[in-house]
């Protein structure tokens, strides 16, 4: 990410403190986590930035005397059982294996900010076009990583937290991880459990049983095939960094809702074309329906592409339960597959585009996805798969219909709404369970405004069809 300079001077910071677990029995021992070769692809991968909007309209003595003070007291005891989000990643800087470590006294970094009188809490909170640069202020910084010359190892924070007063009319949170500490389903879980404690009064005792415990251990990532060290071995050579953002991005964002009606006409779409079709779900047709939106408004929005140009689209797929033998659903770390097929140009941009699409996404899912024994059968390849699409036509998904951020309730009710920041500068889509319609999905992107206007007269269009 950009350094803090270049962003958009919207809010102002009250305080910059650090929160670490609360202190129990076995706090003084420090915890180590290996680096499995799930977690191996995202070392270098950008920050993963979300924020939640919550119409809660207080004072700023309010704010700062009793929502703050509750938000820090629960994220302390949260973090008493998730130490490794307060601790960082140490890469090494010679052949040696990197790790997580916490060590007492490590801690989350929380800013406590204030949003100046020109941000406007309603139109950050729309689902119109709004300029992505305006989000910034209120997205927190992981720490910039140090280098111990002595341990020979780079330390590299995970987590931090921005809590930004809007006056009189809400409340954002702010969070940042590095993805090579956990998936979605990982910091979502967390998120989960901290509303939870915060919500009851800061007492984890009564911690929402709807949200498991986390589980840490590694050997239940079973590698046969020597995936950590051809991983890792591959990292080493290609030394892949984050490309930062710069500022102005010139792109917008923008949120569109496809209802349940929506979803269902999609699916019977498809169905009436191809009734044996072995996987029509709400995923498959939503990214259908999404990658042939934007394929079809490519000449619109001024993009010369030839016919015969590929069209790639790929998403990561939570394999806990399709591993052999399965792992818990309460797995803390990264347990992603990768997914990933192709069409060409002419083929998603005919009438019969998102048929196309739905097909190649169905039979992915349907015939690697959801095969215990094929989820990791092309994982040797990640690495050099992935990085031959740099430059190409790719289309991937942020999330998952099964996430729901708009369950986590502080104790200010729903949050209003979800923006995953993280999808800026890139060709993704973040997906979730919609807070406005029941049954229904949020798409979000974040493109040129050229691109997503276009986008969105197509978008709107193709549902609107009888």
């Amino acid at each position: 990410m950009a350094s803090s300079s270049t962003i958009p001077k919207a809010a102002t910071i009250h305080e910059l403190c650090h929160v670490a677990p609360t202190a129990t029995a076995d706090s003084a021992a420090e915890q180590r986590l290996s680096v499995t070769f799930f977690d191996m692809p995202w070392l270098n991968f950008h920050s993963i930035r979300r924020l939640l909007f919550y119409q809660f309209p207080c004072s700023k003595s309010h704010f700062l005397e009793t929502i703050v003070p509750n938000l820090t007291k629960s994220l302390s005891k949260t973090l008493k059982n998730y130490r490794p989000l307060a601790g960082n990643l140490l890469y090494p800087l010679n052949s040696d294996m990197p790790e997580f470590r916490y060590v007492p006294g490590d801690s989350v970094p929380v800013t406590i900010a204030e949003a100046n009188e020109a941000s406007d809490f309603d139109y950050l909170t729309g689902n119109q076009s709004r300029i992505a640069d305006e989000f910034y202020p209120f997205v927190p910084d992981l720490p910039e990583p140090r280098i111990d010359s002595e341990s020979g190892f780079k330390i590299v924070p995970l987590f931090s937290v921005q809590i930004t007063l809007f006056p009189g009319s809400g409340i954002c949170i702010g969070f940042c991880n590095h993805h090579s500490i956990g998936d979605a389903s990982s910091i979502v879980g967390f998120m989960k459990a901290w509303s939870s404690v915060c919500r009851l009064g800061g007492d984890d005792e009564l911690w929402d049983q709807s949200v498991p415990f986390p589980f840490y251990d590694r050997s239940v990532i079973k590698d046969p095939l020597g995936l950590k060290n051809i991983f890792w071995n591959k990292l080493k050579g290609i030394k892949i960094e984050a490309v930062p953002l710069t500022f102005p991005t010139n792109l917008v964002r923008a949120t569109y809702v496809l209802h349940k009606n929506d979803i269902q006409k999609l699916k019977n779409l498809v169905l009436s074309k191809n009734p044996d079709s072995p996987h029509v779900s709400s995923f498959t047709v939503t990214a259908a329906y999404v990658w042939t939106c934007l394929v079809k408004s490519a000449a619109e929005a001024g993009e010369e592409v030839d016919p015969d140009e590929p069209e790639y689209f790929a998403f990561a797929v939570d394999a806990r339960a399709r591993l052999n033998p399965p792992v818990s659903s309460d797995y803390f770390g990264n347990c992603l597959a990768l997914a990933k097929t192709a069409s060409t140009h002419r083929r998603l941009k005919d009438a019969d585009g998102f048929f196309t699409a739905a097909k190649l996404i169905g039979d992915l899912i349907s015939e690697k996805v959801n095969k215990r024994d094929e989820v990791l059968s092309d994982a040797a390849t990640w690495f050099t798969d992935y990085l031959a699409l740099f430059g190409k036509r790719l289309f991937s998904v942020s999330g998952s219909p099964k996430f729901n951020l708009y369950e986590m309730d502080f104790g200010w009710g729903n949050p209003k709404k979800h923006e995953a920041v993280s999808i800026d500068g890139g060709s993704s889509m973040s997906l979730s369970k919609s807070g406005q319609s029941d049954g229904g999905l949020e798409i979000c992107l974040s493109l040129p405004k050229l691109k997503m206007d276009a986008f969105a007269t197509v978008f709107l269009d193709e549902i609107m069809k009888p």
